[in-house]
Order: C-alpha cells, then sequence, then structure tokens
C-alpha cells in the first residue's frame, strides 16, 4: 500500500515536473507532457467516464443495501389530525374543533423471512457491483493500452515513411546526375519523381494517423486533446511467460470478474424466488400505540388510549398473483444460470482467441524482422547495379517500395505482439485494484461487504491531498492548453493583419504604375518604330537559326 502511495506522488512529481518545463519553453510547445505506459493508465483509471460511472453504480448498490439493512429495524410514525366537528352528539359542547395525536413504534417480526432475502439480495448486488467496477478497470487498461502502442505504432510508421522519402530524394539526385550526363533517360526522371510524390503523400498520411492516435490516448486518460505528449517507451519484443493454453483458461475462470459476477447475479435471482414465495406467509409486526384526542392540540382533556400487541396479516387468497410471482422469479433465476454460463463460455472462448493471436504475432515479429534484414539488402544491390548500368530504375524502386513495405509490417507485427499480450491479460483477468479469489473467499466467509472489498485490495486508494494534486495537474495542463490557442488565435490574426497591409501597399504600386503608363508609353513609341525596321530585318535569318537548333535537339533527343 506503502508502494502505491509512493507511485502516486511520483505520478504527479513527473506530471508537475513536465509542466514546470513547458512553462519555460516557447508557446508551441507549452502543452507537452512526457508520459510513459503506466502513468497513461493510472490518469485513465482515475477520469475515464465508465470507471466513473461504475463507481456510482457500486454507490448506488451500497445505498440499496443501507435501506434493505433498515427495513428490519424499528419504527417511530406520528399521525396529527384537526377536524371541525358538530351535530346532535356536539349539541352541549363548548368547543367546534377537535385535534388528535397519534404515536406510533412498530417493528416487523419478519416471519415470512422476506426482509431477510431482500438484505441478502442487495448484498449480493453489493458484490456484483464491485467486480463490475474491477471489469471496468481492467477494460479501460486495455484500451489505454492498445492506444499507447497504436501511438508507437504511428511514430514509427511516421519515421519509416519518412526514411522512404529521405531514400527517394537521394536517388531521384542520382537519376538527375545521370540524365544530366546522358547516361539514362527522361522516362528514369519522371518515375522517380512520381515515386518520390506518393512516398510523401504515404508521409502526410502517416503524420495524420500520428496525430489521430495522439488525441485518441489523451481522450482516453483525461488531457486535452490538443496536448502533445512525449511518450517513453519503444515499440518492441519482450517475451511473454510460458504459459499454456488451459492454465490460462482456469486461471481466467476464477479470475475473471464478470465472470463471477455473473454468478452473484444467479444468486440475486435465487434471493428473489424467495421473496416471491415469502408472499404465501403470513406476515407479524409488533407495534404500541399512544393515542391523545381533545379539544386543545396536544391534551388528553377528551379521551385517550394507548395499545400495544402483535399484527399478523395473512393474504389467504390473492387471485394467484403469489403464484404468478413465484413463476416469474423462477424464469428469471433460470435466464440469470444460462447467462451466466454463456459468460463463461465466453470467457473460455476469449482467451482461447487471444492466446492464439499472440502466438501469431510473435511468430509474425521473426518473419517479418527477417524480411526487413532482405529487403535491405535487396535495396543495397538494387542501387549499386542501377549505379553500374546493369539494372533499371523500376528495379530500384521496386525494392525500395519492398523495403518500406517490410518496415511497416515489422512495426505492425510489434504492435499486434504488443496488444495480444495485453488483450489476453484482460481475458484471464490479471487484477487492478481487486484481487478476485480472496473477494469471493472473504465474502464466502461472512465478512461484511467493506470487510470483504479491503481483504481484496491491491492497492490503497490515494488520499484526498494526492487527488487534489491530480486535479491541479489536470488543471494546469487545460489553462496551458487554452494559452497556446489564444496565442495561435492572435499568430493567426497578426499573420492576417500583415498580409493585409502588404496586398494594400501592393495595391498602391499598381495604382501608380498605371498612371506613370501612359507617358512611358507615349515616350517609347517613337523608338518602337524606328526599331521594328532593324528588327524585321534581322527576325528571319534568327527564326532560321532557332528552327535548325530546336530539330536538332529533338533528333538528339530521338537518338538517345
Amino acid at each position: 500500500m506503502k508502494k502505491a502511495n509512493r507511485f502516486h506522488k511520483k505520478l504527479t512529481a513527473l506530471v508537475l515536473a513536465g509542466l514546470m518545463a513547458m512553462s519555460a519553453s516557447t508557446a508551441l510547445a507549452a502543452n507537452t507532457v512526457e508520459l510513459g505506459l503506466d502513468d497513461c493508465i493510472q490518469m485513465a483509471l482515475e477520469n475515464n467516464r465508465s470507471i466513473k460511472q461504475s463507481i456510482a453504480q457500486v454507490d448506488q448498490a451500497r445505498w440499496n443495501l443501507s435501506s434493505a439493512r433498515r427495513s428490519a429495524g424499528p419504527t417511530l410514525s406520528w399521525e396529527g389530525t384537526v377536524n371541525r366537528v358538530g351535530g346532535k352528539d356536539y349539541e352541549h359542547a363548548d368547543y367546534d374543533t377537535a385535534y388528535g395525536n397519534t404515536l406510533r413504534a412498530g417493528y416487523n417480526l419478519d416471519a415470512s423471512g422476506s426482509l431477510k432475502h431482500t438484505r441478502q439480495r442487495a448484498s449480493y448486488a453489493l458484490n456484483a457491483a464491485d467486480l463490475a467496477l474491477e471489469n471496468a478497470k481492467q477494460a479501460v487498461k486495455l484500451q489505454t493500452t492498445q492506444a499507447y502502442y497504436r501511438l508507437l505504432e504511428c511514430r514509427n510508421l511516421v519515421d519509416v515513411n519518412q526514411e522512404a522519402v529521405d531514400t527517394l530524394e537521394e536517388h531521384l539526385n542520382n537519376v538527375n546526375a545521370q540524365y544530366r550526363v546522358g547516361t539514362v533517360a527522361k522516362s528514369d526522371v519522371l518515375a522517380s519523381e512520381v515515386q518520390l510524390a506518393n512516398s510523401q503523400q504515404s508521409l502526410v498520411t502517416a503524420q495524420n494517423n500520428y496525430d489521430i492516435a495522439m488525441a485518441t490516448l489523451n481522450n482516453i486518460i483525461g488531457l486535452p486533446s490538443d496536448t502533445v505528449l512525449s511518450v517513453k517507451d519503444q515499440l518492441q519484443y519482450t517475451a511473454y511467460p510460458d504459459l499454456n493454453l488451459d492454465s490460462c483458461t482456469a486461471y481466467a475462470l476464477d479470475n475473471r470478474p464478470d465472470g463471477i459476477a455473473a454468478d452473484y447475479q444467479v444468486e440475486q435471482s435465487k434471493e428473489a424466488l424467495a421473496i416471491a414465495k415469502a408472499g404465501h406467509l403470513p406476515s407479524v409486526t409488533a407495534a404500541v400505540t399512544r393515542s391523545l384526542t381533545g379539544r386543545d392540540e396536544f391534551k388528553e382533556d377528551i379521551r385517550g388510549q394507548w395499545a400495544a400487541g402483535l399484527t399478523a396479516s395473512w393474504n389467504i387468497f390473492d387471485n394467484g398473483q403469489v403464484g404468478a410471482a413465484v413463476e416469474q422469479a423462477k424464469a428469471g433465476l433460470r435466464a440469470a444460470e444460462e447467462s451466466a454460463a454463456a459468460t463463461k463460455e465466453n470467457i473460455q472462448l476469449n482467451v482461447r482467441e487471444q492466446f492464439l493471436s499472440l502466438q501469431a504475432a510473435e511468430k509474425n515479429i521473426q518473419t517479418t524482422s527477417k524480411a526487413v534484414e532482405q529487403a535491405e539488402e535487396d535495396y543495397k544491390i538494387a542501387q549499386v547495379r542501377y549505379s553500374a548500368g546493369v539494372d533499371t530504375n523500376l528495379a530500384v524502386m521496386d525494392a525500395q517500395e519492398k523495403l518500406t513495405s517490410a518496415r511497416t509490417n515489422y512495426y505492425t507485427a510489434l504492435y499486434n505482439y504488443n496488444t495480444s499480450k495485453a488483450a489476453l491479460d484482460k481475458a484471464m483477468g490479471i487484477p487492478v485494484d481487486i484481487d478476485v479469489p480472496r473477494y469471493v473467499a472473504a465474502q464466502q466467509a461472512g465478512d461484511t461487504p467493506r470487510e470483504t472489498l479491503d481483504a481484496a485490495l491491491l492497492r490503497e486508494k490515494p488520499s484526498k491531498d494526492e487527488e487534489k494534486s491530480l486535479r491541479e495537474v489536470k488543471d494546469v495542463v487545460k489553462i496551458a492548453a487554452a494559452k497556446e490557442a489564444d496565442a495561435k488565435k492572435a499568430e493567426a490574426k497578426a499573420a492576417q493583419e500583415k498580409a493585409a497591409v502588404k496586398q494594400t501597399k501592393k495595391a498602391d504600386k499598381t495604382e501608380k504604375a498605371a498612371v506613370k503608363q501612359p507617358a512611358a508609353a507615349a515616350k517609347t513609341a517613337a523608338a518602337d518604330k524606328t526599331g521594328k525596321t532593324d528588327k524585321a530585318a534581322t527576325a528571319a535569318p534568327q527564326a532560321s537559326e532557332n528552327t535548325q537548333a530546336e530539330s536538332s535537339s529533338v533528333a538528339a533527343e530521338l537518338a538517345r
């Protein structure tokens, strides 16, 4: 538990350190935050909406149990009446208003057992809500991990496409150099330019995917979508523990919170059936009543009485309503049992799917790694052969395209492997906050819901001071993002105003030139007339020479 507190403090310190560093940097990097996978998971667990919804549902179940427990306790009620009176019975009375007060204390003896089963049903509902919260946290952890690795993958793909653009630019320079000396045709230059344009387009797409992946991760962990994240990790291969499918499946059936929650829902249905059957039994209530009636509000000047005893009621004939409720509860129990069985089957299927996906992803890493090595060697050979003039430009571009594809496949395989590991952890029910077997053992031992939860918690909840620190961090990040947005708007507005001023100055210059143009045209008209004769005299020989040079150039190109 102390480690958990240290982790929370470490997270807060890291984020605050990033914010302090950003405050000293430029406005462009004002909301840059450096985070690792564990930091992102912790922030998502505290900020995610689905987790907050599950927490509210736990509170709802807890208060429902509290209400069910208090229904078995003593009750105290008061009833007051005020009546205008008249008639023969009151002809000689000196008052026309009568007051009445009735004070009643009661206690339901729960002879039918309905209140007991109601409390037990509410307790099972709280157990199911606790495990539903744990399941939501595991799902958010998986979602965060997938988004984090997606960001790493997109960052690597940006590097791959940038390297492809740089390589093609270098190759295009080589092709142009050979074209200038006449060793290659113009078609090689054009083909290289097309290939470079396609790679530049792929780079733009990769950069856009990276921006989207970053915004998605920000949304999951609760940061502004325009926050720039500097992720610490690298997308790499780390071997998963050597487990077999049977052991993974057995672990999942014992630890998956949604599977155990389905069992608690079956227990709730059993208690609902017991409540319905209690309708056939009588209800008994103990009560003490004191009544006061008089001309004054709280005096016994006319008459008063008290009573103490038991009240029993038994619905002997209800036209089959209780029987119908019992059959309805039986059908609900069967539905809950089928739902629990389906959940267990889906757990086994999910474990198998993720286990096989992990194995396939691991094999793909080995295959794509070798493919990258071969593609790199093939590209080097193609370049050397093209430079030596024994191979075509098409072979070089084909080798480069295969190299880019091999590198893309390699990073995709790494992404699939790492996300498959996280998905298998979720399928097996690797805990986040609650150790499910310990939770079940404590509940079956008769511990209260609070004791059951405390016995199963894996880490201590953050203190109020730590929660306050995290809220302050998020507020600082939001303020930084807002300042950056305002700065960008101001820069854009200044650029627009500057462009408008330049356009105005250009228009003024154009207007002045238009005023001066008629005078200049008049001055040069005479000179043009005198020069036309000389130009006409030399135009025909020059045109003939230009035509011959152009024809010679075309012939040389065709010959080449």
